[in-house]
């Protein structure tokens, strides 16, 4: 496992963002596992200023995405393919059908679950898989439990009924395993905690992102103050 060290959030971005347009620069036919949340955010701006200045070439390129909210359409501001649309899709040349985004509103989950495995399966995985860290080490929205999830599934994530969306479905262990490499992107003390126990733990999963220890391809680019109990 890697570990590189940022001076601040700004600079994360930037060499993240350098490592992504790599890739596609390498690879124009790439497979790239995107995240949602504000971690990625300062990347995908990144990447769409390679685009325009540095005419960085997404036409070839395919993407599949950790997680959506169940219950949620592609229109609905809190959705995560409307997220991907406003903060990367629409400022790059990437076509469309190429982006993919777990269906929201599917009324057959189990189907569309082992659907979305199978087409990551049918790329030959990812070459990059882009994920962040939450405070309590969950990755995507596999969350702690008493095991670690294979499969893309659905999980409840909210207990109060006044929070809405409380499911989510969310890509599992198997898939974002897939990835040629891993790369994670922890900005803040309050990741701190997680990354600590990620790195320095045993593989548990009540701190899912402990399992990236098995993957022989994985590369933590933090900011200085999430890697301060490192």
């Amino acid at each position: 496992m890697q570990i590189v060290s940022c001076v601040d959030y700004a600079d994360m971005s930037r060499k993240a963002a350098r490592i992504i347009a790599a890739q596609v620069q390498l690879k124009p036919q790439c497979v790239l596992g995107l995240a949602t949340g504000s971690t990625p955010v300062g990347t995908y701006k990144e990447l769409i200023r390679f685009h325009r200045n540095e005419e960085l070439d997404f036409s070839n390129v395919t993407t599949v995405n950790l997680d959506e909210y169940y219950g949620l359409g592609p229109e609905h501001e809190q959705s995560y393919r409307y997220f991907m649309q406003h903060n990367l899709f629409n400022y790059v040349n990437i076509p469309p059908e190429n982006t993919h985004v777990p269906d929201g509103l599917t009324r057959d989950v189990a189907r569309t679950c082992a659907e979305y495995d199978n087409l990551v399966a049918s790329l030959g995985g990812t070459d990059i898989q882009l994920v962040g860290i939450g405070d309590n080490g969950h990755i995507a929205f596999n969350e702690p439990s008493a095991v670690f999830v294979a499969d893309t599934h659905l999980v409840d994530f909210f207990a109060s009924e006044a929070d809405v969306p409380r499911q989510a479905i969310t890509m599992g262990m198997r898939s974002i395993f897939s990835a040629k490499l891993i790369l994670l992107l922890a900005s803040g003390p309050n990741k701190a905690s997680a990354i600590a126990g990620m790195l320095k733990g045993p593989i548990d999963p009540q701190l899912p992102a402990s399992i990236l220890h098995l993957h022989p391809n994985v590369m933590v680019i933090a900011v200085k103050e999430a890697l301060a109990l490192v």
